[in-house]
């Protein structure tokens, strides 16, 4: 006869469950009943080899078998019991993603395992057909159940996950509609700001560019007397601000018209007075500044005059702005041409101290060759020719440099190109390159260096030139984009080093460098501890 396993009330076990060998039930499962019988007859399948009788006990093992440990490990474990092995920590959604993970881990498990102990119980021979397609029907029926209860757990998380990201999105939607609002109000408020700081002002200007490139400062005011002219005649003849004229205060139209002309006049002057102290206090660099702040008032008088559709015309606005732009055309122009007829006066002062330079040489040589000649005259007449030779040389040297003064005097290309720093003042990379017609050039670096800066000028090179003023231009040329002061340019300052300017120099065909000095002596400076403050 056959035995099969009797499972007591409320195991948590399929009715046909046997135990393995060796397996104790878990201690929260129910008790069995007293005297409980474990195992009972049942009757032998014709094809199924005998089971040998188990004696009732406790729990008795099943009979052993060359079963796959790994699938009766599995089998001992019921469904329950993987599904109530997860603890309570976290919260609720925690609690269901570890028995979604729990129950998926075990389905796969159980899943190789039967598939594993299929094939060595076909080998074997310990189950027959039909009790094998039953075993594997229950455990496809577990499979499927466990699956759909994980997916359904990993629908209600995503479905979760899903809510909050939308709220997430909607939030951040929100947001960004808030920033892009108040950019906007950044950008208005923007706008409405003029900005009146001259420092500021300065370091946006660069190099100032006229809107109206005239000839000099008579033409620019001879223009700005017309546009003046013009919005007068508009003023006159009432085209400079528009505004309504079917206004009725009292029920009359005439006492209408007269407030309406009353407070445009008001208006009008208003925006006269602002554009009379920005003429008057324009400043070139301010002239950007100047028209923003024009179009402002304009548009305040346009608000404060909506009732009465008050406004300044286009036209008499726009002679005010060409004023404005005009002014500060002219006012450049000015100092330009002030600048100049400084530059001019002080190259012309250079070049009457070269011109009398040269005529006190130009003395000093011929009241020299007089005495030679005399010399020559009465040692002749002495008869000591030995000595006229030597005065005959000596009268050569003299009229060469004679005849180089008279060279000069008539060339005012021949000069001297210096290259000059001044470390203790504008520090170590920055060098002036200008030239000179002195006969003597350092006196004019003598002059440079005058009570105006705390120390003396060093000396990088003294290059003479048949043409000064072209190597000095070609010079400029090479370092324009280094020049110090770039409105200006007849400032010739130059953020370089002096082997910057040596390399070039040496670049130049037909002039010839034979000295050159790299590191400045900078003595008054180094003497008075400058290296150490």
């Amino acid at each position: 006869m056959a035995h099969r396993f009797n499972t007591p009330p409320g195991w948590p076990v399929a009715p046909d469950w046997t135990p393995p060998q060796h397996w104790q039930p878990p201690p929260d499962w129910p008790h069995p009943p007293q005297d409980w019988q474990w195992w009972v007859e049942v009757p032998e399948a014709p094809a199924a080899p005998p089971v040998p009788a188990v004696p009732a006990q406790p729990l008795p093992a099943a009979p052993a078998s060359d079963v796959n440990p790994d699938l009766l490990h599995l089998l001992a474990t019921p469904v329950t019991a993987v599904a109530q092995s997860t603890n309570g920590r976290g919260n609720r959604k925690a609690q269901l993603e570890s028995q979604v993970e729990a129950l998926t881990g075990f389905a796969e498990r159980l899943q190789r395992a039967l598939t594993s102990t299929v094939g060595e119980l076909r080998v074997l021979g310990a189950l027959d057909a039909a009790e094998l397609t039953v075993e594997i029907g229950r455990r496809k029926a577990m499979i499927e159940h466990l699956e759909s209860t994980a997916e359904a757990h990993k629908a209600s998380v995503a479905a979760g996950a899903e809510a909050h990201l939308r709220q997430v999105v909607d939030q951040a939607t929100a947001a960004n509609a808030e920033l892009q609002r108040l950019g906007i109000e950044l950008d208005r408020q923007r706008a409405a700001l003029v900005e009146t700081r001259d420092t500021e002002l300065l370091q946006e200007v660069g190099v100032y560019e006229y809107s109206h490139p005239l000839s000099d400062a008579v033409a620019f005011k001879a223009q700005l007397e017309t546009i003046r002219d013009r919005y007068k005649v508009l003023a006159k003849n009432d085209r400079a601000i528009t505004c309504i004229a079917n206004w009725h205060v009292n029920g009359s139209l005439a006492q209408g018209r007269k407030m309406v002309r009353e407070f445009s006049k008001l208006m009008l002057r208003a925006y006269n007075a602002e554009a009379d102290n920005l003429v008057r206090t324009m400043r070139p660099y301010k002239v950007d500044s100047s028209v923003s702040r024009l179009g402002k008032t304009r548009e305040t008088i346009m608000r404060l005059g909506s009732t009465m559709e008050m406004r300044i015309s286009d036209e008499y606005h726009w002679l005010r702005v060409d004023e404005l732009k005009l002014t500060a055309d002219y006012l450049a122009k000015v100092a330009e041409e002030k600048e100049r007829i400084r530059e001019q006066r002080a190259k012309e002062r250079e070049e009457e101290k070269a011109q009398k330079e040269m005529q006190r040489e130009t003395e000093k040589l011929e009241k020299e060759r007089a005495h030679i000649q005399a010399a020559m005259a009465k040692l002749a007449d002495k008869g000591d020719l030995d000595a006229v030779e030597a005065l005959k040389a000596q009268l050569e040297s003299v009229d060469a440099a004679f005849a180089n003064v008279m060279a000069r005097q008539a060339n005012s290309s021949i000069g001297h190109v210096y290259v000059i720093s001044n470390i203790g003042a504008f520090g170590p990379n920055m060098v002036k390159i200008g030239m000179t017609r002195r006969l003597e050039p350092l006196d004019r670096v003598n002059e440079l260096g005058d009570a105006s800066v705390p120390f003396r000028f060093d000396v990088h090179a003294m290059i003479y030139s048949e043409n000064a003023p072209k190597l000095e231009a070609k010079l400029h040329e090479v370092f324009a984009e280094f020049r110090v002061n770039r409105v200006n340019q007849r400032r010739e300052f130059f953020y370089v080093s002096p082997e910057q300017v040596r390399d070039e120099l040496a670049k130049l065909e037909g002039e010839h460098l034979l000295e050159y000095t790299d590191h400045p002596e900078a003595y008054e400076w180094r003497a008075s501890g400058g290296e150490h403050r």
